[in-house]
């Protein structure tokens, strides 16, 4: 979500900004691993500079804050994800693990392969995904 914000034009970046909009005012609380913003970092890097990348990440940083670390046994449900979800990359299924053990956590991503684990709450970075975060459906 947050490469798709602050990328090129991309067809989720309007609402990838609303919700980052939504949570600078405080009407929507969220956060992510140091993981999701290293890699944010190294993708954005790829077309801009390191810097650039650098100084987005540290914002997202601050913004999301605090992080929410991941543990040992996020790593091992996460490979069990992994395993079982073909379309499932590792990182995305560690981030998956993180997110089931946070009470009330939605993940928010374009990648629909989230949808497919059981008790795991999430929504694409559509008008109503949006919608759905903001409890506005």
């Amino acid at each position: 979500m947050l490469v798709y914000a602050v990328g090129g034009e991309h067809h989720y970046k309007r609402t990838c900004l609303e919700v980052l909009d939504h949570v600078s005012t405080n009407r929507v609380q969220a956060t992510t691993t140091p993981e999701a913003i290293q890699e944010f970092a190294h993708v954005h890097a790829r077309r801009r500079p390191r810097h650039d990348a650098m100084t987005l990440a540290n914002r997202f940083a601050q913004l999301l804050g605090p992080l929410r670390c991941s543990e040992e046994e996020h790593l091992s449900d996460g490979l069990e994800f992994w395993t079982r979800y073909e379309s499932l990359g590792a990182f995305d299924a560690v981030l998956a693990a993180v997110a089931l053990d946070s009470k009330y956590a939605t993940l928010v991503s374009a990648d629909k392969a989230f949808s497919q684990i059981p008790g795991l709450h999430h929504v694409l970075p559509d008008d109503d995904g949006i919608a759905d975060l903001v409890g506005a459906r």
